[in-house]
């Protein structure tokens, strides 16, 4: 038995997650109990506990009483009762953990009915039950078009088969109540099975489906949380959270179940601090509170006409504060308290890795070019210099002769590339005329 994205192949394998045994997709496993009883034995004279948890499609759950005295363990196929016909599901949990599931969810163990587990189910049971999940999603795809043709307000969300094909489930949700008893027919008309309509809520539907949240893991609703409680917007204001819906809202188009996670740990902190409403009178002025850390325990405050100077005090600071102002005494300022909480903002890091600097990239990048230039520079000053040298002490020395050869050889070089660069010059000048005639 495996989710419905990936389903079992011939070999008993996933065939569509590719993970030989294992779900990539962790839909196999919703709200999956670990037996941590497993390895311990009963006491002597103790029978084991004779119901089953069996789970069906995306994490729904019967309790079963095994009274066949079938050796069941988790992970077993098996064939279960149900109101006309037989189901099919998996064993997902055995013992005395059954027992405080059941304890938990309010289950009695001597019901007016009670539902029994038949045998483990055959290859023909798991064929029978395979063929009719592979007809869900193209089911679901025609469902959802009739329910357009017929103007009706509600969503399909899922399909689930009985385990002999006998029966379709339609989940759905809608606003308001829906009339949907021409659209019964036209189901049965074209599916040829019998019907059955359940609505569910926004959260359950998103716990059916399941999903990854915003924090990046699979949704709550969908793996673990069983309980729904209700969930409204003083838990965001309490947290200091911007009541954004967007943000708020999961996938459901409800407030996040995990709002509530943290909420008794931030009402704890905040019955230390005074409420934000209540004004600070000082000699200076009166001060209003404009944020809190709870997590440090700060409040910041501004004069009445000065909202851009805020002023750091610790909540035992304004508590002393609103204590004088009770017994009409003012503080001289809140500068006095708030200098005992100047910080030093100034951060140093250290290369604690042995690798670069951290403060590389705050100086601009040197080009190696001028680098270059400037060593090339450097070095044709030097020879410069070191020529001269060499002139000045051949012209101390008596050869004029060759000084006047010299002259007269580098004059005749400029007189000769004079005429050259006339020489080029001409024919172009020539060409010009010409086109001009």
């Amino acid at each position: 038995m495996a989710c419905n994205s990936c389903s079992t192949g011939d070999d008993g394998q996933p065939k569509g997650c590719k993970n030989n045994g294992t779900c990539g997709t962790d839909s196999c496993n919703k709200l999956t109990v670990f037996d941590w009883l497993s390895n311990m034995s009963l006491p002597n004279g103790e029978k084991p506990f004779d119901w089953v948890e069996v789970r069906y499609k995306n994490g729904r759950k019967h309790y079963y009483k095994n009274l066949e005295n079938l050796t069941l363990s988790i992970g077993d196929i098996v064939a279960t009762q149900a109101q006309s016909g037989h189901d099919i599901g998996m064993v997902t949990l055995t013992g005395e953990l059954v027992r405080v599931q059941m304890k938990r969810k309010n289950i009695s163990q001597e019901p007016e009915e009670i539902l029994k587990i038949y045998r483990k189910a055959s290859q023909k049971d798991i064929d029978i039950w395979k063929k009719a999940r592979e007809r869900e999603e193209p089911m679901k795809v025609k469902a959802r078009q009739f329910a357009i043709d017929l103007r009706l307000q509600m969503k399909i969300s899922d399909i689930e088969f009985q385990g002999d094909a006998s029966k379709a489930t339609f989940y759905y949700t809608a606003e308001e109540r829906v009339d949907f008893r021409e659209l019964i027919k036209v189901f049965a008309r074209e599916f040829r099975t019998r019907i059955e309509m359940k609505q569910v809520g926004f959260r359950q539907e998103a716990a059916r489906l399941g999903g990854i949240g915003s924090c990046g893991r699979e949704l709550c609703c969908s793996t673990w949380l069983t309980d729904f409680r209700s969930v409204s917007t003083s838990a965001a204001r309490y947290q200091q959270l911007s009541l954004n819906p967007q943000k708020l809202a999961g996938q459901c188009g409800k407030l996040k179940c995990c709002l509530n996670y943290e909420l008794d740990t931030y009402l704890d902190a905040l019955k230390d601090f005074p409420k934000t409403d209540i004004k600070l009178k000082t000699e200076k002025g009166t001060a209003v509170c404009q944020k809190t850390d709870i997590f440090k325990g700060h409040m910041w405050y501004a004069y009445e006409g000065e909202w851009m100077n805020w002023h750091k005090i610790t909540t035992q600071q304004a508590n002393e504060i609103i204590a004088a102002n009770k017994e009409n005494k003012k503080v001289i300022s809140l500068e006095e308290y708030a200098l005992d909480l100047v910080e030093d903002t100034k951060t140093e890091f250290e290369n604690v890795v042995g690798q670069d600097s951290l403060t590389r990239f705050d100086s601009p990048k040197r080009n190696n070019k001028r680098k270059n230039n400037r060593r090339k520079g450097h070095q044709n000053k030097q020879r410069n210099k070191v020529a001269q040298g060499n002139k000045s002490k051949q012209g101390n020395r008596p050869k004029q002769n060759n000084q006047g050869n010299k002259n007269e050889s580098s004059h005749t070089k400029t007189s000769q590339n004079k005429r050259r660069r006339n020489n080029k010059r001409k024919p172009q000048n020539q060409n010009a005329k010409n086109d001009s005639k």
